[in-house]
């Protein structure tokens, strides 16, 4: 209840959106997330998901959506006020609605650095959630955003020199640094080219701190050092492809190479699905 008549603060204008939707409604996406605690995605819409059917009379400025589930304890906080979505549902939806891919990602990762979410969490919502946009992306960001093996991209690098025709590289390279031992993405031997790939940008300082440390250790010995993140070999490959072979023909290599445009064509044809 507002008992004052200055103009609404951002929680009160909230508030006073859900109060006007029709029942059953909940506050989500972005905007729940602001509730529940996220920082740094601020958003001055407010989100609102409406049970499937229902229609709004007179609401104030806000972006609606619908769903069928929207059942109290699973897909929605029992008794916050606004009632909203729970977290996790809140993230998928609000990656899901993002217009960019980067959006979603960077998203996705943050909740996991804040310490909002867990991954069982986050996956038993995206099942719940069905077909969406970026539910791909949703999946590998929780990868990344958990470190591990699983969560490089090895096989779509190895694609991409592949298709540039460069030589094999060596992988998890052994280097000897002043602070210890260092282990190369992949190093190119006869090129002293070495490749980087990083998961979640900044997924704990120490170890984002450790990975710059390593880059740098490796410049120092005069090898030629690319970073890429697991997204963009993921999703920009043309861009890596076009580093890469810049700098290998940098670096001496003389090998036949596909042009930009043939790149693209070969990328269009390996990432379309299967009949």
């Amino acid at each position: 209840m507002v008992t004052h008549n200055g103009p609404l603060d951002r929680r009160e204008r909230i508030a006073a959106t859900w109060l006007a939707a029709p029942p059953g409604s909940v506050v989500s996406g972005l905007t729940g997330l602001e509730l529940d605690g996220l920082r740094g995605f601020e958003d001055s819409r407010v989100f609102l998901t409406l049970p499937q059917g229902r229609r709004p009379t007179a609401l104030p400025p806000s972006e609606l959506h619908w769903s069928t589930c929207l059942e109290l304890g699973v897909d929605v906080h029992v008794a916050r006020t606004p009632r909203r979505t729970i977290i996790a549902r809140s993230l998928v939806d609000a990656a899901s609605w993002s217009a960019h891919q980067r959006h979603a990602r960077v998203l996705i990762i943050a909740a996991f650095q804040q310490g909002l979410v867990q991954a069982d969490a986050v996956t038993a919502a995206l099942e719940r959630r069905g077909t969406c946009r970026h539910r791909a992306l949703i999946v590998e960001s929780v990868l990344d955003a958990l470190g591990g093996i699983q969560s490089l991209p090895e096989r779509d690098f190895t694609w991409i020199w592949r298709v540039l025709g460069l030589p094999p590289p060596t992988r998890q390279q052994r280097l000897k640094g002043a602070d210890g031992q260092y282990y190369l993405d992949a190093y190119w031997r006869e090129l002293d080219l070495a490749v980087e790939i990083h998961g979640a940008p900044h997924r704990a300082v120490n170890r984002w701190d450790a990975d710059v440390v390593r880059a740098n250790e490796v410049a120092i010995t005069g090898s030629r050092v690319l970073v890429f993140t697991s997204f963009a070999i993921r999703r920009e490959r043309a861009v890596v492809a076009d580093q890469l072979l810049r700098m290998a023909r940098r670096c001496g290599w003389t090998g036949q190479a596909p042009t930009r445009e043939e790149f693209l064509a070969l990328d269009a044809l390996e990432r379309r699905p299967a009949a």
